[in-house]
C-alpha cells in the first residue's frame, strides 16, 4: 500500500480536496484503486450539526455518515464509493480517547496527546488500509499548516510516515502564490513560510502546488524549489480553472502531476487514457443549448451550500448538449417582490434541502409558480415538503396547512416529525440517514426516468409526508410516484398533467457522476430544454 498525504498553507479553500480528487482520477485512470479520506481538525464529531453557512453543504454516504463536503468530490472523480471510515474529526478521535480511558484500556497510564490521540489517527488510516480494497490511500489533511487544532493530525502523519517507511510515503503540500496587484507579481514568501512550518514539525513536502492567479514562471519556480528544499520539476502549477472544475484532472496532466508522484513511489504505471474525461469537459465547454435554472434556497450566497446540487445539475446539463445557468436565488426576495418577478423567464425551478422556518413562505410561493405556469419543478427533501405544502393549501384547500416543524399548531400537519424521531434528544447523527430501497410506481415518471422497479437512494431528514392525507391529495390530483418497501413512507410525489413536476424526499444529487449523471436530474434538464424551446 501506498499513501499520500496533502496538506495546506497560508489560508483555507486552495482547492486541496479538489487536487486529490484530482490525482485519484489521473491514478485510476492509470489502472490503481484508489482511496480518498478526508482528515477534518475540528471538535464537531461530524458536520452534521453545522451550520452550512460555516461548513458548505453536508454529504451523506451510504451508510449514514454526515461529512465533509470534500468527500463529494472524491466519490464525484473516482469510481470510490466512501463510507464513515473516510472521514474522521478531532471530534471523533477525542471521543473515542476519551471512551477507551473510561474502560480502562490504557491501564492507567496518562492519556496524552502523543501517543494516545496520534495514534488513534494513525489506527485510522490503517484501519482503511485493511477494510478497504484499494493500492492507494489519498489524505487530505483539513485546515491549514500552523493551525494548533492541525498539529495533532500532522504529528500524526510524520510518525505514520517513519513507520511505513518513507518509500511508501508521499507528501503534497498546497500553498498560495498570490499576485500582489500594486507590485505586478506573484510572491512566493508565503509559501516559504508554510514549507517552514511543516519542516519544524518534521514534514518535508516532496511535492508543491502553487495555487496561483497567473503563470509560475521557471524563476518562480527555482525560487520555491531553493527556499523549499525540492526539485524544481516538482514545484506545480495549479491555476483557476476557466470554465469547470472537471479540468483539473487534464490541467495538472499537463504539469506531469501524476508522473511526478508515481516516480516518488516507484510506481510504473502506463500514460492515463484521458479521453472520455475530455468528452465530458468538451461536452460542458461546448454545447449546443442553453437553459436558466433557479436554485431557491435560504444558504444561497454561500457557493458550498448546495455544492452536489449544482455539481448534478453541471452532469446533467452535459448529458443533454446544454449548459445550465444557475440563478442563485433567495427565497426571502419572492416574499418581498413575489414569485413572478424573479421566476417568470427562467426554464425551472428547484428548491433544495434545508432546515428551520426562515425562507419558506417563499419556496412555497415559487413552488406554486411552477406548478400554475407548468415551468419544470424539481423538489429534494425539503423541497418535497414544500411542494406538499403548496398543494395542500391551494389545491386540496387545506387552510394554513404546514409542517409541523415549521408550525407546530398547523391544523393540518401534511408533513410531519418521523414516528422514530418523537424522543430523539440528540441532533448530530440522529436523522433518517444513508441509503434506503424505494419502490417506484409503475407508469410514474420517475419510474420510467430511473427504468427500473426500485432504487435506492441517500437521505437525511427527520420530517416526513403524513400518510394521513394520502387519500385526499391523491383525490386531487398527486401521484405518489414511490414509497418505502412497507408503503409506509413517501418517497417520491408527482403531478402527472405537468410537464415536469416531481420531487424527492431522497437527495439524488448525492449519487450523481459526471459521466453518469442521476436520472432525475437528466430528466429535469431535459424538461426545462423543452420548455426552453417552446419560449
Amino acid at each position: 500500500m501506498k499513501y499520500i498525504f496533502v496538506t495546506g498553507g497560508v489560508v483555507s479553500s486552495l482547492g486541496k480536496g479538489l487536487a486529490a480528487a484530482s490525482l485519484g482520477t489521473l491514478l485510476e485512470k492509470r489502472g490503481l484503486k484508489v482511496i480518498l479520506q478526508k482528515f477534518d481538525p475540528y471538535l464537531n464529531v461530524d458536520p452534521g450539526t453545522m451550520s452550512p453557512f460555516q461548513h458548505g453543504e453536508v454529504y451523506v454516504l451510504d451508510d449514514g455518515a454526515e461529512t465533509d463536503l470534500d468527500l463529494g468530490h472524491y466519490e464525484r472523480f473516482t469510481n470510490c464509493t466512501l463510507s464513515k471510515l473516510n472521514n474522521l474529526t478531532s471530534g471523533q478521535v477525542y471521543e473515542s480517547v476519551i471512551r477507551k480511558e473510561r474502560r480502562g484500556d490504557y491501564l492507567g497510564a496518562t492519556v496524552q496527546v502523543i501517543p494516545h490521540v496520534t495514534d488513534e489517527i494513525k489506527n485510522r488510516i490503517h484501519k482503511v488500509a485493511r477494510e478497504m480494497d484499494g493500492d492507494i490511500i489519498i489524505t487530505e489533511i483539513g485546515g491549514t499548516t500552523g493551525d494548533i487544532e492541525g498539529l495533532p493530525f500532522l504529528e500524526a502523519m510524520r510518525q505514520f510516515n517513519d513507520e511505513v517507511g518513507s518509500e511508501n510515503v508521499l507528501f503534497i503540500h498546497a500553498t498560495l502564490v498570490p499576485f500582489i496587484r500594486a507590485a505586478g507579481e506573484l510572491k512566493t514568501k508565503p509559501t516559504q513560510q508554510s514549507v517552514a512550518k511543516l519542516r519544524e514539525i518534521g514534514i518535508q513536502p516532496q511535492i508543491i502546488l502553487c495555487r496561483a492567479e497567473q503563470e509560475v514562471d521557471d524563476e518562480l519556480r527555482s525560487k520555491i524549489s531553493m527556499f523549499c528544499n525540492l526539485p524544481k520539476s516538482n514545484v506545480i502549477q495549479f491555476l483557476d480553472l476557466e470554465h469547470t472544475i472537471y479540468e483539473a484532472p487534464l490541467e495538472l496532466r499537463k504539469e506531469r502531476f501524476d508522473q511526478i508522484v508515481c516516480d516518488a513511489l516507484g510506481l510504473d504505471l502506463p500514460d492515463p487514457d484521458l479521453s472520455e474525461w475530455k468528452s465530458f469537459v468538451n461536452r460542458i465547454i461546448h454545447p449546443s443549448n442553453e437553459i436558466r435554472i433557479a436554485v431557491v434556497g435560504k444558504y444561497i450566497e454561500l457557493q458550498d451550500a448546495y455544492k452536489s446540487i449544482y455539481e448534478a445539475l453541471t452532469h446533467a446539463g452535459a448529458s443533454n448538449d446544454c449548459r445550465v445557468s444557475i440563478v442563485r436565488l433567495d427565497s426571502k426576495e419572492i416574499v418581498a417582490d413575489g414569485a413572478a418577478a424573479h421566476l417568470s423567464d427562467l426554464h425551472g425551478i428547484l428548491i433544495p434541502g434545508g432546515f428551520g422556518e426562515r425562507g419558506i413562505e417563499g419556496k412555497v410561493a415559487a413552488a406554486q409558480y411552477a406548478r400554475e405556469n407548468n415551468i419544470p419543478y424539481f423538489g429534494l427533501c425539503l423541497g418535497m415538503q414544500i411542494a406538499t405544502i403548496e398543494f395542500a393549501r391551494n389545491v386540496c384547500g387545506l387552510e394554513n396547512a404546514n409542517s409541523s416543524e415549521f408550525d407546530p399548531d398547523t391544523p393540518h400537519p401534511v408533513i410531519c416529525l418521523l414516528e422514530e424521531q418523537k424522543d430523539v434528544d440528540e441532533k448530530g447523527g440522529s436523522m433518517r440517514l444513508g441509503t434506503w430501497e424505494t419502490l417506484l410506481t409503475k407508469g410514474s415518471r420517475s419510474q420510467e426516468l430511473y427504468g427500473s422497479d426500485k432504487v435506492n437512494e441517500r437521505h437525511r431528514h427527520r420530517y416526513e409526508f403524513n400518510q394521513d392525507y394520502r387519500q385526499q391529495m391523491e383525490e386531487a390530483g398527486l401521484l405518489i410516484a414511490g414509497t418505502s418497501p412497507d408503503g409506509t413512507l413517501t418517497e417520491i410525489i408527482e403531478l402527472p398533467e405537468h410537464p415536469f413536476f416531481v420531487a424527492s424526499q431522497f437527495h439524488p444529487e448525492f449519487r450523481s457522476r459526471p459521466n453518469k449523471p442521476h436520472p432525475l436530474f437528466a430528466g429535469f434538464v431535459k424538461a426545462g430544454l423543452e420548455c426552453a424551446k417552446k419560449a
